[in-house]
C-alpha cells in the first residue's frame, strides 16, 4: 500500500488539531460569549500643585531671609524680615497718640472738677452782691435827679452801671450752670471720634509691623529665593516662590461617552512613569459643565479633536515623587458607583 505524501499527513495534522481546539471552545463555552464590558476607565493627565508669590505688604530694608532653594517649610515659620526700627517709632507714636486722646476724652467725661464748681458758686454770689450795689445806686439817683440835685449825666452812668451789674449776674449763673451740667454731649462725641481714629491708627501701626515679617502661609518647598538681605523691597516686590505640599491635583480630560460613569467623589488611583507598580490614592473633586477640545498636551487613544470635560484628581496623600506637571495616568473603577 503506497503510503501518503508529506503535504497530505501535514494537512490531517492541521485538521486534527483545528476540530480539538474547536471541541475544546465548545465545551468550555466560550465560543458565541461576548466578553463582560471593563468597568475600569483609564484617563490620562498632568500634575497641577500650586504655587505661592510671596512678598511683604510693607516697604522696607531686608533685614534676613531664613530658607534657601529646596527646603522644606511649614506653615508659619518665619521666612524673612525687614528692618523693623522705622515702624516701631511709628507705634510709640501712635501709642503716645492714643494716650493723649483718652486723657481728654477722660476729661471730657468727667466734667468740671469741684473746685472749678464751687469758684462759679463764688462768683455768683459776687455779682448778687455787685447788682444789688447797682440798685441801691440807681434808686439814690433816681430820687436826686427827680429833685434836681444831680444832672441827668450821672444818673445815666448809675443806670448802666445797674444793668452792667445785671449782665454779669446773668453771665455768673450761666457759668455755674454749665459747669455743674458738665461738657455737651457733642463734645464729648468728638472726643471719642479722636480717640477712634487714634486707635484705628495704632492698629495700623501694629499691623504694619507685623507685616514686616514674612511667614509661610502653608507647608511647602522653597522653589525661588529672589531676593537677599540688604534689598529694598516694594509691596509689589517678590521675595520667595513656593511651592504648597497641600493639595496636589491632576488636571485631566475624560470623553463625552464616559463623563456619565463619572461623579465628584469617587475613588481613583494615580501612576507615575518613574513609579508605575505604586498607585497613589485620590478621588474626583470636580468636573467640569463645559466642554472643551481636547488640549494638545494629553495623551489619549481618541482623536485630539474630539470633545472632553476638564477634570480636576484630588491626591488623598501627596506623594515627594509627584512634580509639577509630570504625566501620570488615572485609573477609575467604576463598578462601585
Amino acid at each position: 500500500m503506497k503510503k501518503p505524501s508529506l503535504s497530505i499527513r501535514l494537512l490531517i495534522v492541521l485538521i486534527v488539531a483545528v476540530a480539538g481546539a474547536a471541541a475544546w471552545l465548545l465545551l468550555t463555552g466560550r465560543v458565541g460569549r461576548r466578553r463582560p464590558p471593563s468597568n475600569a476607565i483609564t484617563l490620562y493627565g498632568n500634575v497641577d500643585i500650586r504655587q505661592v508669590e510671596l512678598g511683604f505688604r510693607v516697604a522696607g530694608r531686608i533685614q534676613s531671609m531664613q530658607w534657601e532653594e529646596g527646603q522644606s517649610v511649614a506653615a508659619g515659620s518665619a521666612m524673612a524680615t525687614l528692618d523693623t526700627r522705622s515702624f516701631e517709632d511709628e507705634l510709640r507714636a501712635d501709642k503716645a497718640d492714643v494716650a493723649a486722646q483718652q486723657a481728654t476724652l477722660n476729661k471730657l467725661l468727667t466734667g468740671s472738677r469741684p473746685e472749678e464748681i464751687a469758684r462759679a458758686r463764688a462768683q455768683v454770689e459776687e455779682a448778687v452782691a455787685a447788682q444789688r450795689d447797682a440798685h441801691k445806686e440807681l434808686e439814690r439817683a433816681e430820687r436826686l435827679v427827680a429833685e434836681g440835685a444831680i444832672p441827668r449825666t450821672n444818673y445815666d452812668s448809675t443806670l448802666a452801671a445797674s444793668q452792667e451789674a445785671d449782665a454779669r449776674l446773668a453771665s455768673a449763673n450761666d457759668s455755674l450752670r454749665l459747669a455743674v451740667q458738665g461738657n455737651r454731649a457733642e463734645d464729648i462725641a468728638a472726643g471719642r471720634a479722636a480717640l477712634d481714629l487714634a486707635s484705628a491708627r495704632l492698629a495700623s501701626a501694629q499691623t504694619a509691623l507685623d507685616d514686616a515679617r514674612l511667614v509661610a502661609p502653608s507647608d511647602g518647598v522653597v522653589i525661588s529665593r529672589v531676593r537677599e538681605p540688604g534689598a529694598i523691597v516694594s509691596p509689589n516686590d517678590i521675595v520667595y516662590v513656593l511651592s504648597l505640599t497641600h493639595s496636589v491635583w491632576v488636571r485631566a480630560y475624560v470623553s463625552e461617552t464616559q463623563l456619565g460613569k463619572l461623579h465628584p467623589g469617587m475613588a481613583v488611583g494615580v501612576l507615575s512613569d518613574a513609579s508605575p507598580s505604586h498607585k497613589i490614592r485620590g478621588h474626583v473633586g470636580f468636573i467640569s459643565p463645559t466642554a472643551e477640545f481636547t488640549p494638545k498636551s494629553v495623551e489619549t487613544p481618541d482623536l485630539r479633536t474630539d470633545l472632553v470635560y476638564r477634570l480636576r484628581i484630588i491626591v488623598d496623600e501627596p506623594d515627594p515623587g509627584l512634580r509639577q506637571g509630570m504625566p501620570v495616568t488615572v485609573q477609575i473603577d467604576t463598578a462601585g458607583a
